[in-house]
């Protein structure tokens, strides 16, 4: 047997041997799809090139924070910059004041704002602060909303509306989970239910307003509208995870999305992350001045990070929210992703293949499904099998979709018409392939 010249499969044997899986975060291991994850060796603008020096046009981007794509000179200038003065102080800094100015100016929901290294940290905190602030243990979720693998937030539903979620990973011990109650996403029937039993003793509600680890699954605009006002009838807090979403469905995040169609809505705590960090580990968390003023070291809720604040991470987290704030730049990124969107769905048509997609600003998703899912049951109802054969057709093809069928997928401002056009036909000989015969 000839042995393989694929340097992404040495590699990957190489990982095996010192780390688990292989990888350091579980989705890249291909194992939902199959085959040899690629090992980058670098990427500029759109792209990113492999371990065999191959080209593929990248719509993960880091899974979001890339929205000016890779290697953006802005950002490289300042990153440099920030690098020859220090990597990290454990001290303040000018900048991470500056930093969090320029997001409260962004997501006026906030009136205070504490940085944090990573989405999962400003979840947990964010659950922290909600029980701390309102003196109250329990929490809802939503089943297929993920917010970081915190303890408490690693749960599954129940097996009825009145019990609580069951650990959906091991080293979750029930009872770390027993004050998390999981419904379903955009089912009305089982909130208001949720509020009549548990109420008094719900702290916050937490949910991904554009659920992009379920691929792309939308609120509704009432069942958003039912979430802000139980909570604020019932005095628990409502938390809106925008690590994804946030200044990439628009400037001002999904929560200035849904004010369109909701006058005067707002979260109670916002957690943010990714674009925020443009590639960098940074995220934060935020709440009106009231709320915040409960953490240390003015309140007792006790939050802390070493690497909090990192002067690199603010640099380049500050110049990507400079540069998106410019004139017309959501514009042409959501227009671009509008095309793409567009262009695939006509390739699936055009082949009779069951194709559903939906995006805003730069993040879209799609299902081998023919209509939009509205929740988790739903979206399992996609066909694993014939994503897997989409996702390596296209990866064969030099185009990059998550390795994974829950997973969205990111436009950055690099992309051009080109790229586009590339990735539709691209599409459209594979749908080719898939199409009932």
């Amino acid at each position: 047997m000839k042995p393989s010249t694929d340097l992404n499969e040495a590699l990957m044997e190489r990982a095996r041997r010192v780390i688990p899986g292989g990888v350091n975060s579980p989705v890249r291991a291909f194992k939902a799809v199959g085959g040899t994850p690629r090992f980058v060796k670098r990427a500029q603008g759109a792209y990113f090139w492999d371990a065999n020096d191959q080209r593929y046009i990248d719509y993960i981007g880091s899974w979001g924070p890339m929205i000016l794509g890779h290697g953006h000179p802005a950002v490289l200038e300042a990153v440099q910059k920030a690098a020859t003065e220090g990597f990290s102080f454990g001290a303040p800094t000018e900048r991470e004041v500056e930093l969090a100015e320029e997001i409260l100016s962004l997501v006026p929901s906030m009136e205070m704002v504490r940085l944090v290294s990573s989405g999962t940290e400003a979840g947990m905190t964010a659950i922290r602060l909600a029980r701390g602030a309102t003196g109250r243990s329990k929490i809802i979720k939503f089943e297929g909303c993920y917010h970081g693998h915190a303890d408490a937030l690693l749960v599954k539903a129940g097996s009825g509306l009145a019990t609580f979620g069951n650990p959906t990973s091991a080293g979750v011990p029930p009872e770390v989970v027993q004050h998390t109650l999981v419904l379903e996403y955009n089912n009305l029937a089982q909130l208001e239910e949720a509020f009549a039993l548990h109420g008094k003793e719900i702290a916050g509600l937490i949910i991904e307003p554009i659920a992009g680890n379920m691929n792309f699954v939308r609120a509704t605009v009432e069942f958003t509208r039912r979430c802000r006002e139980l909570c604020t009838e019932h005095g628990a807090l409502l938390i809106y995870d925008e690590v994804m979403t946030g200044c990439r469905v628009a400037l001002g995040s999904a929560q200035s999305v849904y004010a369109k169609h909701i006058p005067g809505f707002e979260p109670d705590i916002t957690v943010m992350g990714k674009v925020i960090g443009g590639g960098m580990p940074l995220a934060a968390f935020g709440a009106k001045r009231t709320v915040m003023e409960h953490l240390a070291p003015l309140g007792s809720v006790y939050q802390a990070g070493t690497l909090s604040g990192n002067p690199v991470a603010t640099a380049c987290g500050l110049v990507t929210l400079r540069e998106i704030k410019k004139p017309g730049f959501f514009e042409d990124l959501s227009l671009k992703t509008r095309s793409l969107v567009d262009g695939l769905k006509a390739a699936a048509d055009a082949e009779g293949v069951p194709f559903s997609i939906d995006c805003e600003g730069g993040m879209f998703g799609f299902f081998l499904l023919p209509e939009l899912p509205s929740n988790y049951t739903q979206v399992m109802k996609s066909d694993s099998a014939r994503f897997n054969q989409l996702f390596h057709g296209l990866l064969d093809r030099g185009v990059y979709l998550a390795p994974a069928l829950y997973e969205a997928g990111f436009v950055s401002a690099a992309h051009t018409d080109a790229d586009i056009s590339e990735t539709v036909a691209a599409a459209r000989d594979v749908f080719r392939e898939m199409a009932p015969k």
